[in-house]
């Protein structure tokens, strides 16, 4: 079989009228107008888009992406260009120059070495950079694996192992670390290799599904219909069967591959963008273009004859141009224009497009690159829910959303991290388990790397829709294979406790509509506090709700059983206004019963607003005074006894406990006024029988004579 893939692109369609967008471009693109350019290429293990000329190569680095963006140049000699890699490290560049030879070139010194197959009866399909320990570079051929160190001494490649088996076409994705080589009359038959940090896992040979046509005849799998995806840090396969109209999909675990499902399809064109499958026009919006008239019309006003050219101006502004190419995770390559454009999910109209509010909740929570947007959303989806009294277990639902992706971000420290930085490739961990992280990069190869996603760095030019579909560039970090006992759900945080204890106060308000793009770009975590959750939704819905209170009441509740369940501490001043809402509706005896319970988990905000509200009854007053005891604010049960008129049972605790921070006027200002003078006497011997040098003091003085006034007085009654 020959190993060419589909160089087959078509025109994906339009912008319907009546379509909802769930992303959009952002005007002005990246332009790569390179004279004299061969074609693009994308390097997915260092996320690069490549023009290379005759004798050079020009670079420009898509994350973070700026339209702005100077390319690096770097010079190689004239020849064919197949496909084209620069090492992990970015020292090397490595040209496939035919189907039997890669040159490579060093950056700095500028030498350069020829690779070439020892046996004429193999060609080399393609090639891929890994961070597997055992080796640096893979080359595909014919007959299999051949799995190379790069030596530095000798500036040559020392080959480690070979794999020997047919291959007529292979995949490969960086961010999966996963090469799939297609084998077979019908090339239906894998196998796979995950090569990662950690080392090299052997996946089971296994078989795709392909509809068997009405004609005798076996239609053959191409490459351009296979797509590696990673969705949350989970590693599928998607296939399209053209003589069937539907989409495999499969998973991969370590010891098998599980067929998911399938799905129909009315195109054979599928296109696999950075989010997920599709098998329609992606509709999508064009954000920031200078003019309002149509997309694809030519421009007719005074505005648009300002642009650069109207011409090249018509061309930036066509959706679904038949030179677009997908690359992972989030960009468009238009190619007949030469222009790079970033794909940006519109967090609202996908928010506002599902009914399914705890799920759009756990889509928001898993955003990165725009998590403070994603918060912002979450927090306002869950005050509107309360506002709008939707049913408890739904609301429920959602506050376990919440609080299990913050009991999360604790636990992997995203939450406190600062300004997210870009990972190496060596941060592959093993496949033996779930969970398990797998660098966050994507791309794919086949053929002689006439495929983006097929060979990350292959041509962008005359190639198949962008094929390899990524989820983890902004959510989680992790791709893995998993244990076959592990179940095959998807889309569900981690529910390990985290006694947390941590105080979110300073996070700041996420909500403020003056935050600063700094601030936004630190923000890595939609994570949502108990501080937050406080700030944000309970005391707004507090405010603006009307009429009896057990609604909310019910609410925080099932957000205190949320927070339990993960062992993550409660804003006091929750706890204080649920005491509020509760004395508002006089339901004393349920007070009682949630601060006797620990419900209500005791502090001073909580005791003092028990204190507060039980003026109308005894028992919460009590409670409230109790529990200043119990959270050992001795300073402030004394003065509480005092201000009760207890003055002399608050000396004697005041002594027990030690408390000498109170000033002696109060208890003796408590006793005058009481106008018993036996109680002032009291007092005055118990400040001069414990306070040193009590007898020259003022305060000594003043209540003495006021002492001595009031024995006259009743001598003289």
């Amino acid at each position: 079989m020959s190993g060419k893939a589909s160089s087959s692109q078509a025109s994906i369609g339009g912008l319907g009228s009546g379509s909802v967008s769930h992303v959009f471009i952002q005007y002005p693109p990246l332009r790569c107008n390179i004279p004299g350019s061969r074609g693009f290429y994308y390097d997915d293990g260092n996320k690069l888009l490549l023009s290379p000329t005759s004798n050079q190569v020009f670079s420009w680095k898509t994350a973070p992406f700026s339209p702005n963006a100077a390319p690096n140049i770097d010079s190689i000699t004239e020849g064919p260009i197949c496909s084209i890699r620069f090492s992990l490290d970015e020292k090397l560049i490595a040209v496939q120059r035919s189907n039997t030879s890669i040159q490579f070139f060093h950056r700095e010194t500028g030498e350069t070495f020829t690779h070439r197959c020892k046996s004429e009866s193999e060609s080399i399909l393609g090639f891929f950079w890994t961070d597997c320990p055992s080796c640096d570079i893979v080359v595909v051929k014919t007959s299999g694996l051949d799995l190379y160190a790069y030596d530095h001494a000798l500036k040559s490649l020392a080959l480690v192992e070979t794999k020997k088996m047919t291959v007529s076409w292979y995949v490969y994705t960086h961010e999966s670390r996963l090469v799939l080589l297609a084998s077979g009359m019908q090339c239906k038959t894998f196998h796979g290799f995950q090569l990662s940090s950690v080392g090299i896992i052997r996946l089971p040979k296994f078989e795709m599904v392909m509809a068997k046509p009405e004609a005798n005849s076996k239609p053959v799998l191409a490459s351009e219909d296979v797509y590696i995806v990673t969705v949350y840090g989970r590693i599928y396969c998607l296939q399209v069967d053209r003589v069937a109209m539907v989409l495999h999909s499969y998973r991969f675990y370590r010891d098998a591959i599980i067929q998911q499902g399938s799905l129909p399809i009315y195109s054979h064109k599928v296109a696999v963008n950075s989010r997920a499958p599709i098998s329609a026009p992606l509709p999508v919006l064009f954000r920031g273009f200078p003019r309002s008239d149509s997309f694809t019309s030519r421009p007719g006003t005074k505005e648009s004859e300002s642009l650069e050219a109207s011409d090249s101006n018509d061309n930036e502004a066509i959706i679904y141009g038949d030179g677009w190419t997908f690359l992972v995770p989030d960009l468009i390559c238009d190619i007949a224009n030469k222009r790079l454009w970033k794909i940006h999910l519109d967090l609202e109209a996908i928010s506002a497009s599902s009914s399914e509010v705890p799920s759009v909740l756990e889509f928001l929570q898993r955003r990165k690159l725009e998590a403070n947007k994603a918060k912002q959303l979450c927090l306002a989806i869950t005050r509107t829910m309360i506002l709008e009294r939707r049913p408890i277990n739904m609301v429920a639902k959602a506050m376990d959303v919440l609080v299990t992706s913050y009991a999360l971000s604790l636990k992997t420290g995203s939450y406190f991290k600062g300004i997210k930085t870009e990972r190496t490739p060596s941060s592959v961990p093993n496949v033996s388990g779930p969970g398990q992280g797998e660098d966050v990069n994507t791309g794919r190869t086949d053929g002689l790397g006439k495929s983006v996603q097929q060979e990350s760095a292959s041509r962008v030019n005359s190639v198949s829709v962008g094929r390899s579909s990524n989820y983890s560039s902004e959510t989680e970090d992790s791709s893995s294979f998993e244990p076959l006992k592990i179940s095959s759900n998807d889309a569900q945080f981690d529910s390990g406790k985290v006694d947390t204890g941590a105080r979110s106060s300073a996070t700041g308000n996420p909500l403020n509509a003056s935050v600063s793009e700094q601030q936004e770009s630190q923000l890595t975590s939609p994570a949502i506090s108990p501080d937050e959750m406080y700030r944000f939704v309970f005391a707004p819905a507090e405010e603006e709700m009307i009429g009896e209170p057990s609604y909310l009441v019910s609410i925080i509740l099932e957000f205190f059983r949320s927070a339990n369940l993960e062992k993550v501490k409660v804003n006091p001043n929750l706890y204080v206004l649920t005491v509020q809402l509760l004395a508002r509706s006089e339901q004393y005896a349920e007070l009682g019963l949630f601060v006797i319970n620990k419900i209500i988990e005791p502090s001073k905000e909580v005791a003092l607003q028990l204190l507060e509200s039980g003026r109308q009854n005894f028992q919460i007053r009590k409670l409230g005074s109790d529990m200043l005891r119990q959270v050992s604010l001795h300073q402030d049960y004394v003065l509480l006894l005092v201000q009760d008129g207890y003055y002399l049972e608050a000396l004697r605790y005041a002594r027990k406990h030690k408390v000498t921070t109170i000033r002696p006027s109060l208890f003796l200002e408590a006793a005058m006024t009481s106008n018993d003078s036996q109680h002032l006497a009291a007092v005055l011997r118990f400040f001069s029988d414990f306070i040193p040098g009590f007898h020259s003091t003022s305060d000594f003085s003043t209540y003495y004579h006021i002492l001595n006034e009031m024995n006259s007085s009743s001598v003289v009654a």
